[in-house]
């Protein structure tokens, strides 16, 4: 037997291939314990205090609640579904329920993606080796928000689009339906979802005309469904997003994110790649590989072709969409699906409880090699947010309004309720007028003419901004309160 065919036969070894995606889930389940985002993303918060709202009030808001400039404003809790999930957590076990709630999204998201490409592939290492690939370039771009959902709902939605083209059996997509349902009520970017399944039905409804009138029958692959049941199905995924608390004020809400501009410029997560880090070179890499997997066949299929055009836009043009090309464009590429003599044989569910109980007991052991408990989880928290600072203010309280730097405004919101916040992360709520508003005055550039900051009784900021900097030398204002991270002052 020669090297490689040893090679072969080991890497076939089926416990081998269990230790290797053990390893996978272990070391993603590593970084989440590590990086504590649950706990540091500036978010994170206001979602919290959303969801502990609708539990307490039996009710989903509908106005610009936790804040007092925008109060007024009509606004819709997207993410209700997610928010009331986040809030059990959190009732139940605290700041660890956050971070746990936070891990198993991680760990859901990355099983997923692995089981997609060995779904579509039939073999493990490639699906491995791109699921690795995929997950570097998106997984801890941001904390686990709502976001996440929507990635496991698209990663489910593509792969049975997929199987549907191959086999030809639009049954199978009878369910979307209740996937559509359940996504509408937790996450807005169920939009992608709902486009992704129109233009799979126009690529169908094209390729057939295409066939019809001949047009470019070498070039364009044929259509595989009959339209009439697809078009049905959309229609009944379509209805399905209408219903919940807010019906059609989803699609207004949509509407006024297309409308934004500002939010991009300043909004770190919005803005396009920088090619700075090498997770943004793998993107790049993933990206044109899947393009030239589309191509790779002798006839182009119109809807990967379409869709990896879209993908590729959206994701170079904002960090937070990442996970829309390399999710895709890693699922085009295992698409070449081996023969059913050489599919790779799936895990039993008895490998699958021994998967899970292995996975227990490696997050119990990170849980401890990175102090992630109740009280580390709180001292990370009083290092990224003023938890003093507020501390100081009960004890010492200061008549509002409260002014505060726009990263904070979600904390704020849930540990300081007794003060509704001037600007948080709902970007949405409060749109680019009063964005750019708070972003000029807390980089000190326009706060002599910021109405919000001359009505405050007092300031509560981060030292890093130049606002804080620029208020100590301000006659109107007096220094109150300070600490490594934050400042406090009160209107004389």
């Amino acid at each position: 037997m020669t090297a490689s065919q040893e090679l072969r036969a080991f890497l076939d070894r089926r416990l081998i291939r269990w230790i290797a995606l053990a390893v996978l889930l272990v070391v993603v389940a590593q970084g989440a314990v590590e990086h504590k985002f649950s706990v540091r993303d500036n978010d994170i918060w206001w979602h919290l205090k959303t969801g502990d709202s609708i539990v307490e009030h039996l009710a989903v808001p509908h106005n610009g609640l936790f804040s007092w400039t925008a109060a007024d404003r009509p606004w819709v809790a997207y993410s209700w579904g997610f928010e009331v999930l986040l809030s059990r957590a959190y009732a139940w076990f605290n700041l660890l329920g956050l971070g746990l709630f936070g891990v198993f999204l991680t760990l859901i998201i990355a099983y997923l993606q692995f089981w997609s490409l060995r779904r579509l592939s039939g073999r493990f290492w490639e699906a491995w080796l791109l699921a690795i690939c995929s997950l570097y370039t998106y997984l801890f771009v941001i904390g686990p928000r709502p976001v996440f959902v929507s990635i496991m709902f698209y990663i489910v939605l593509l792969t049975a689009l997929l199987e549907v083209n191959r086999s030809g059996q639009v049954k199978n997509l009878y369910w979307l339906p209740a996937i559509f349902l359940v996504w509408a009520n937790i996450h807005i970017q169920f939009v992608y979802g709902l486009f992704v399944l129109g233009l799979f039905v126009v690529c169908q409804i094209a390729s057939r005309w295409a066939e019809t009138t001949k047009l470019a029958p070498a070039v364009l692959s044929p259509a595989s469904l009959p339209v009439k049941p697809l078009l049905l199905i959309f229609g009944a995924c379509v209805a399905a997003t209408f219903i919940g608390p807010y019906t059609y004020h989803l699609y207004q809400v949509i509407f006024l994110y297309s409308k934004a501009k500002y939010a991009y410029q300043i909004i770190v997560e919005l803005q396009p790649l920088t090619f700075r880090l090498p997770q943004h070179f793998v993107q790049l890499f993933l990206t044109a590989a899947g393009f030239c997997a589309v191509g790779w066949r002798k006839k182009v299929d119109l809807f990967k072709f379409a869709l990896m055009i879209v993908a590729s836009f959206l994701a170079f043009r904002t960090l937070r969409d990442c996970w829309f090309v390399s999710t895709t464009a890693a699922a085009f590429i295992a698409d070449f699906p081996a023969p059913d003599s050489e599919r790779d044989r799936r895990e039993s569910l008895a490998e699958g409880g021994l998967l899970l109980a292995t996975l227990g007991v490696f997050l119990v052991l990170l849980s401890q090699n990175f102090d992630f408990n109740e009280r580390s989880l709180d001292r990370y928290a009083s290092l990224e947010f003023p938890v003093d600072a507020v501390n100081y203010l009960r004890k010492h309280p200061l008549p509002g309004p409260s002014y505060n730097n726009l990263d904070w405004g979600g904390f704020l919101a849930w540990y300081m309720p007794q003060f509704p916040v001037a600007i948080d992360g709902r970007n949405d709520l409060y749109g680019d007028d009063l964005d750019k508003i708070f972003f000029e005055a807390q980089s000190a550039l326009a706060y002599k003419n910021d109405p919000y900051l001359l009505q405050s009784g007092f300031v509560l900021l981060s030292k890093k901004y130049p606002l804080a900097t620029v208020l100590r030398l301000t006659p109107r204002f007096q220094l109150m309160y300070e600490d490594k991270i934050a400042v406090v002052f009160a209107r004389r």
